[in-house]
């Protein structure tokens, strides 16, 4: 039996991620970050990848799931109450406004944990299954995906992805002229270059962008979450279904081993990514470790390697990019290399963490209704933009071993 039997039954086992996929979102319920869904789901992959695994291990860690999005009630409630400031003390309206944008920018544009004690503490879960090589290990690559799903943005929902996106900037913009006008109204303060009365116009001009400000209150809905079906089951089982196929096929390698890493509450800022780059610092660089990080196998023609991640900030790793790139590419499966300019993989978290990582999307990035909204459900998967991805990682693995 060979890795080309594997590629052949690609609609098979795409036939498996539909009918597995399906079972969780059906059985184990909503799986937001650090819920009982998440777990049970978790527990059930464990227990459907442990006859093609030498090891699986679940290991908890706390996570703090509502501060991600949190920032939102902080920040905006900082900015009104800013605004109201200007117009009597900007000077405290303008510390007002840089608190309010340094926890913005540090809890959600660059996912780092700020203000994530202020939230309720709850406990998520890390999963790695290892299938071992027959002899020494010489390398190692990690199949990576998040078994959480995320809460609905409300936006994206009604207006579509242009919808979400035009709301977000516009308050951005609104953030950023107010911020302007509220230094030349200290300045004016001080130097008193244009009557007072100027000064205030330039400040009512924010009250176009308070209901945009407001919105934001609404931007995510607590109480509905996804199911989570494309983003990111599929990429769970994109790991697990390359385990099942090689034990299956009867495959084994010499001197490569492979495993299936399940990273809980992505959704909640790659808090487990995060978790278990803490946890195992150097565990895993013994030898050289690839991780392909999947996240939203969704459209097969979208299907592309993230050569920067995290809002296009942090470079993914060149290696695991031309591998899985190439790899696509022998088998004439159509890829592209792409960015991710806005929110982040785990793929992110691995690479700051000095692990050498790739995330691999199948989505488009001018975000469409279905992306955290009820729209993500078993009934909208692409079981062709499955196989193809499925069989490109089939090949990445099979280029790896041979040393590529």
């Amino acid at each position: 039996m060979s890795f080309d039997k594997i590629k052949e039954n690609r609609s098979d086992t795409a036939s498996f991620m539909v009918d597995e996929i399906t079972h969780i979102c059906k059985t184990f319920g909503k799986r937001d970050p650090g819920s009982d869904g998440e777990k049970n789901a978790i527990e059930y992959m464990a227990e459907t990848v442990k006859p093609y695994s030498d090891s699986v291990v679940m290991e908890p860690f706390d996570v703090y799931p509502a501060s991600f999005m949190g920032w939102i009630y902080i920040s905006v409630s900082l900015y009104l109450i800013s605004l109201a400031a200007y117009f009597f003390q900007p000077v405290a309206s303008l510390v007002l406004s840089i608190v309010a944008t340094v926890i913005m920018v540090l809890q959600f544009v660059m996912y780092k944990r700020f203000i994530d004690k202020l939230f309720a503490k709850k406990t998520s879960y890390n999963l790695l299954a290892i299938k071992h090589p027959t002899g020494e290990v010489k390398r190692r690559m990690l199949f990576n995906g998040h078994p959480d799903a995320a809460c609905e943005w409300t936006f994206n929902y009604h207006l579509g992805g242009a919808g979400f996106i035009a709301h977000l900037v516009i308050s951005f913009v609104g953030v950023f002229y107010f911020m302007i006008v509220t230094v030349i109204a200290i300045a004016n303060f001080y130097a008193n270059f244009a009557p007072k009365l100027t000064v205030d116009i330039l400040g009512y001009v924010c009250f176009a962008f308070v209901p945009f400000w407001i919105g934001i209150y609404f931007m995510w809905n607590e109480k509905i979450i996804a199911d989570g079906a494309n983003d990111n089951l599929t990429g769970c089982y994109m790991g697990i279904s390359v385990l099942k196929a090689l034990k299956e096929q009867g495959v084994e390698l010499e001197n490569t081993e492979v495993g299936v890493l399940l990273t809980g509450s992505e959704e909640a800022g790659l808090r487990g990514a995060k978790a278990f780059c803490e946890a195992h610092p150097d565990t895993y660089k013994d030898v050289e470790t690839i991780i392909f990080s999947f996240d939203t196998i969704h459209d097969g023609k979208y299907l592309g390697v993230n050569v920067k991640d995290l809002n296009n900030t942090v470079p993914s790793d060149p290696h695991a990019i031309d591998l899985f790139y190439n790899a696509a590419k022998t088998i004439d499966i159509p890829i592209a290399k792409i960015g991710v300019p806005l929110g982040a993989t785990d793929s992110a978290a691995f690479n700051q963490a000095g692990y050498k990582c790739v995330g691999i999307t199948a989505m488009n990035h001018v975000l469409e209704d279905y992306y955290h909204t009820r729209k993500d459900s078993y009934d909208n998967l692409d079981p062709v933009g499955l196989a193809n991805c499925f069989a490109a990682t089939v090949q990445a693995l099979e280029d790896f071993d041979s040393g590529k």
